[in-house]
């Protein structure tokens, strides 16, 4: 893998996390305020593809380092 893909790819990873940890937050504090139910479902079915996105990547990375 080269430098550029490497960067890329932890780019890709880093934006993300901080995704992920930007959609927990907002749920947190939608929470607090009395959201109701079907809002906080819409945020953690987004969470729950974000992790999944998150995952599928680190597997990718995995792979090509096992090739």
């Amino acid at each position: 893998m080269t430098a550029v893909a490497t960067r890329t790819r932890f780019e890709e990873l880093d934006d993300l996390v901080v995704h992920l940890k930007g959609l927990v937050l907002v749920r947190d504090l939608r929470s607090r305020r009395g959201a109701d139910e079907q809002e906080l479902g819409m945020f953690s079915a987004e969470i729950d593809r974000a992790r999944d996105q998150l995952a599928k990547l680190v597997r990718r990375g995995d792979q090509s380092r096992a090739g």
